[in-house]
């Protein structure tokens, strides 16, 4: 999720977990500790491939910070002797400020190794956007309460914990929904008879009433969009060419290994003046995605890997007002386009 959320998150659940024993100093401790696993993005490694899918990672294991969790205590304690009494909560209140955090993030369809290293297989549950103010307000509204309460500290806390509560129903309700999108998203590509290897539903921007379906198979990736309000209980397909042939000559390379594996399959290649682009197809639409990199350039008679560097995408913003036109807007024709 954005930092602003996550800031909130650890704030909103270091009051609930201590705010009685601490004080105000809860909620700014949490959101140091809702804030520092993101911090990872600044440490630059060997390639883009590697900054990109090295995030979240050692950074975002629920082992790593079980780890640091005493050092954090240590600090707090070192720093504010008179709570000092309170060691136990106060391990409570950093690794479960940690914990949040990256289950949260689990919930993105980014990917979050949070068993890292004894499992490396990033979570993607994706049923939140990476932004959704649903999720973010109720939290924002019950932190603001809680620091602000100084005379009436219980009905700060009170609307603190409900702050947390809608905010973890809504989650419960992006599951749900994606239980229902996956569902249809399954039945239409069976009764089209396209055959997918990988399926993909995620929320569009800020919001879960939007779910973009994404399907994969060996030569074509599918894109289309159903929403929670459409009438038929179909969805209509958009086909596109992967192009992993311009990949063939170089698959022995580590960083496009990488690649594909963290994207899950939900990848493709295109050709760009001489250059070879793969894009992460999982956050994005057609054809503007967030995370595109050149790893080759083409030459006689093949293609060779070069330093992979990321591709600047310019998204178009007119597209978010597309976002809520299309949530009212029921589409109920199934139709299969091959742009070429």
């Amino acid at each position: 999720m954005d930092s602003v959320t996550q800031l909130l998150l650890g704030a909103a659940t270091a009051e609930a977990s201590a705010g009685r024993q601490i004080g105000r100093r809860a909620a700014l401790w949490g959101a140091v500790c809702g804030t520092l696993p993101d911090l990872d993005v600044l440490v630059p490694l060997s390639n883009a491939i590697s900054d990109f899918t090295y995030h979240r990672s050692a950074s975002h294991s629920l082992l790593v910070l079980a780890i640091i969790t005493p050092l954090i205590v240590w600090l707090i304690r070192k720093l504010h002797p008179d709570i000092s009494k309170y060691n136990y909560r106060l391990h409570v209140m950093v690794y479960l400020a940690f914990a949040t955090h990256v289950l949260l993030d689990s919930f993105t369809v980014y990917g979050t190794q949070i068993f890292w290293p004894i499992v490396t297989t990033p979570m993607t549950w994706s049923t939140i956007f990476i932004i959704d103010p649903a999720y973010t307000i109720p939290l924002l509204i019950g932190v603001l309460t809680a620091q602000l309460s100084a005379r009436k500290k219980s009905f700060g806390r009170a609307i603190n914990l409900t702050g947390l509560a809608i905010s973890n129903v809504y989650l419960l309700w992006s599951l749900t929904v994606k239980l229902h999108v996956d569902a249809i998203a399954h039945n239409t590509l069976e009764n089209v008879q396209i055959n997918a290897s990988s399926v993909l539903t995620t929320p569009a921007p800020f919001n879960t009433l939007l779910w973009r379906v994404l399907a994969v198979n060996e030569d074509y990736y599918f894109e289309g969009y159903y929403s929670i309000f459409d009438e038929s209980q179909t969805i209509t397909f958009k086909q596109y060419p992967r192009s992993l042939h311009l990949l063939q000559a170089i698959t022995n390379n580590k960083s496009i290994q990488r690649l594909e594996w963290f994207t899950k399959d939900f990848y493709a290649a295109s050709l760009q003046q001489d250059r070879i682009i793969v894009s992460d197809l999982r956050m994005g639409s057609e054809p503007d995605y967030v995370f595109k990199f050149a790893v080759a350039k083409m030459s006689n008679p093949h293609p060779q890997p070069i330093l992979a560097e990321r591709v600047k995408t310019e998204l178009d913003l007119q597209g978010l007002k597309w976002v809520w036109a299309r949530i009212w807007d029921s589409e109920t024709a199934i139709s299969i386009v091959d742009p070429n």
